[in-house]
């Protein structure tokens, strides 16, 4: 379908790497393999109620985080315990770790035979410490594991020649990628707007708000235009995945968000 041509690698991780059960990787702790998984799984916390949950599994780790009562679920990248971080920026890191901007990526560390746990949000590390086996147990069995609070992600990013934006979202639960949002304006003061109708064909895509019409063309050769009344303006795209501080820091859709990581409460 030639409108995939517009996902960034940013949301194809997201989509790709995520298991969206939220039921804990060791269910209900009734059988032996369920109980050996939740004694191997990692408890840490700042002191200040603030947790982190790691689990091992097929196919990597699960990450969870929360207050010790309620835990959400934190998306991870196939790299480990890495997961999208864009609003703490890593000037530091590898731009191009197997095809990953790792700027972009915080990380939690538990290495349980060196005594160490803790969470790198950007270039700041915060100390966590570990959670006594018995009482990790007792805690995470009395949790309640809910699903990832975020509900969408960038899409496609544009402006025009007087620094209006145009920012398109996606849901960002797999089962919700048909679900779009657009938001118009300066930086640090987008505002959504009311989506009436979606078009999509070989040409691109049409996305209608009350305001005008935002039309996303596949063919590069050719302008994106917003569309409201007569009057037609040519956007530049920009890429989304190279400016994903700048969304989640800058423009405004963002701000005061919870991304459902470690790192919104540092």
């Amino acid at each position: 379908m030639p409108a995939r041509r517009f996902f960034t690698a940013a949301v194809l991780l997201l989509s790709s790497q995520a298991s969206w059960a939220i039921e804990p990787p060791w269910g209900k702790a009734q059988n032996l393999g369920e109980r050996r998984l939740l004694e191997k799984t990692a408890v840490c916390t700042d002191g200040k109620g603030h947790y982190v949950s790691l689990s091992p599994t097929e196919d990597g780790h699960q990450l969870f985080y929360g207050d010790g009562r309620t835990f959400v679920q934190v998306p991870l990248s196939r790299l480990g315990a890495y997961f999208l971080e864009p609003r703490f920026f890593n000037k530091n890191a590898n731009p191009n770790f197997q095809g990953m901007d790792m700027r972009v990526y915080s990380q939690v560390v538990v290495e349980k035979e060196k005594g160490l746990c803790e969470v790198r949000c950007g270039e700041r590390t915060q100390p966590f410490t570990f959670v006594e086996s018995d009482k990790a147990g007792e805690l995470l069995r009395a949790a309640s594991f809910n699903a990832n609070p975020q509900k969408f992600v960038p899409y496609a990013l544009l402006r025009d020649s007087k620094g209006v934006y145009y920012l398109v979202e996606r849901g960002f639960l797999p089962d919700e990628e048909n679900r779009f949002r657009v938001s118009i304006g300066l930086k640090g003061s987008l505002k959504p707007q009311q989506m009436v109708n979606l078009v999509t064909d070989s040409e691109g895509q049409i996305f209608s708000t009350k305001k005008g019409d935002l039309r996303l063309l596949v063919d590069q050769k050719k302008p994106s235009i917003w569309i409201e009344g007569k009057k037609r303006v040519e956007l530049r795209v920009v890429p989304v995945s190279e400016n994903l501080p700048l969304i989640y820091n800058e423009l405004g859709p963002y701000t005061g968000a919870r991304l459902g990581t470690p790192c919104d409460d540092q």
